[in-house]
C-alpha cells in the first residue's frame, strides 16, 4: 500500500495536546490522591447528569478517532488496524487524563466520560472507514496532488487550525497572536516572590497604554489578518487560477469563524456586528492584495507572509482591549465555554508564530522556486 505524509498526522498530535489542556485546566492546587486512582471506574451512573455533557464527551474525542485513523491508513495501514489504533490510542489517552484528574480538586474523574470518549473516538474511526470505503480519502489524495505540492502537510495543517483560532474573541477581527500582554503578566506573577521579582518589575513592567487604533490601523491589521493565511496558502499551493479559489475558501472560513465567535459570545442576534465598515473595507482590501499577488513564486509568497505576519503581530500588540472584548474574554474563561477554552485560546495565540517558523523553514528550503 502505498504510504503518504499527511497533514492528519500533525493535526492529531496538536488535537490530543489540545485535549489535555482542556481535561487538566487550571493545572492548579495539586495534591495527592486519597484514594485508589481507578475507584471511579467501580461508581454507578452519576445521579446528576446532563446530555449536554454526554455529547460534548462524545463530539470532543470524534476528531481525534478521525485524525489516527486517516493517519494510520494514509500510512500504509488496513482500516481495521486504523480503527484499532484510533480506539484504543483514544481510549488510552482519555483513560490517562481521568487518572491524571485525582490529583485536581477542581475536577472530578469519571468513568461515563470516559465511556463516551472512547464512543466518540470510535464513532471518528467509523467516519473515516466509511470516508474511506467510499473512496473519499482517496478523492483527496488525488485533488491534494492537483492543488498542493508534496511536502506540504504542515501548511495543510495551519490553514485548517487558522479559523479555530479566530473562534477565541479577538480584540480586532482576523487578529490572532495578541499573546504578548499576557506572557508578560503571568512570567511576573511567576517570579513575584522569588529574586527575580526586581527584575520582573522593571523589564517585564506593562508598557503605558495604547491609544485606540484610527479607522485605517484597524484596516491594516484586519486586511493583513487575510493575506497573511492567503500568503501562506500560496506557500504551498500551485501557481494559476487555483489561487484564486484558495483565496475565496480562506476568507470564506475566516468570515464563518468570526461570525460563529460574536454569535456564541452576544447571541445570533448580533452574529455579524463584528462586520463594521473597518471589518468590511479591511476585508475586501486583504482579499484584493491577495489576488494581486496570485502569480508570485512560492518562495517569494512564504517571504511576503513572513513579512505580513510580523506587522500583523506588531500592530496586533498595540491594540487595547475594549470593554465589550474583555466581557467576551470573560464568559469564555469563566462561563459556558470553558470546553473550548484551552483548544481556541492557544491556537489564537500560537498561531501566527508557528506560521513564521514555517515559512522561514519554506524560504530555507530548496525545493521551492
Amino acid at each position: 500500500m502505498v504510504r503518504h505524509r499527511s497533514s492528519a498526522s500533525l493535526l492529531a498530535w496538536l488535537y490530543a495536546g489540545l485535549i489535555i489542556y482542556a481535561s487538566l485546566y487550571p493545572f492548579t492546587q495539586w495534591r495527592w490522591p486519597t484514594a485508589s486512582p481507578l475507584h471511579f471506574l467501580l461508581l454507578p451512573w452519576p445521579r446528576y447528569w446532563t446530555s449536554f455533557d454526554l455529547v460534548s464527551n462524545l463530539l470532543g474525542y470524534m476528531p481525534l478517532g478521525f485524525l489516527i485513523f486517516t493517519t494510520a491508513v494514509r500510512g500504509g495501514r488496513s482500516a481495521a488496524v486504523g480503527a484499532f489504533h484510533a480506539l484504543w490510542l483514544a481510549s488510552g489517552l482519555s483513560m490517562l487524563m481521568e487518572l491524571t484528574q485525582n490529583g485536581l480538586p477542581s475536577r472530578i474523574p469519571s468513568n461515563v466520560d470516559w465511556v463516551f470518549n472512547t464512543l466518540g473516538a470510535a464513532a471518528g474511526a467509523a467516519m473515516g472507514s466509511l470516508m474511506k470505503a467510499v473512496g473519499l480519502l482517496d478523492r483527496w489524495q488525488r485533488l491534494r496532488d492537483r492543488w498542493f505540492v508534496d511536502r506540504s502537510a504542515g501548511g495543510l495543517a495551519l490553514l485548517m487550525l487558522w479559523p479555530v483560532g479566530l473562534l477565541f474573541p479577538t480584540s480586532l477581527p482576523l487578529g490572532l497572536g495578541q499573546v504578548l500582554s499576557r506572557l508578560r503578566t503571568t512570567v511576573s506573577s511567576m517570579v513575584a516572590d522569588t529574586p527575580l521579582a526586581g527584575w520582573s518589575q522593571t523589564w517585564l513592567a506593562a508598557p503605558p497604554p495604547a491609544p485606540d487604533l484610527s479607522p485605517l490601523g484597524q484596516v491594516y491589521v484586519i486586511a493583513l489578518g487575510l493575506l497573511a493565511p492567503c500568503l501562506l496558502g500560496y506557500a504551498v499551493s500551485r501557481s494559476g487560477w487555483r489561487r484564486a479559489v484558495l483565496v475565496v475558501g480562506i476568507a470564506l472560513a475566516g468570515f464563518g469563524a468570526t461570525t460563529l465567535s460574536t454569535a456564541l459570545n452576544f447571541g445570533p442576534d448580533h452574529a455579524l456586528a463584528w462586520l463594521t465598515t473597518s471589518a468590511a473595507v479591511g476585508c475586501g482590501l486583504g482579499a484584493l492584495a491577495a489576488l494581486m499577488l496570485a502569480w508570485v513564486p512560492r518562495r517569494a509568497a512564504a517571504a511576503l507572509g513572513l513579512m505580513a505576519l510580523t506587522a500583523l503581530i506588531m500592530l496586533v500588540a498595540e491594540a487595547p482591549q475594549d470593554a465589550y472584548f474583555a466581557q467576551s474574554l470573560q464568559g469564555w474563561e469563566q462561563g459556558r465555554f470553558i470546553r473550548f477554552h484551552g483548544a481556541a485560546q492557544w491556537v489564537g495565540w500560537l498561531w501566527p508564530y508557528v506560521a513564521m517558523a514555517y515559512l522561514l523553514g519554506r524560504i530555507a528550503s530548496r525545493e521551492d522556486t
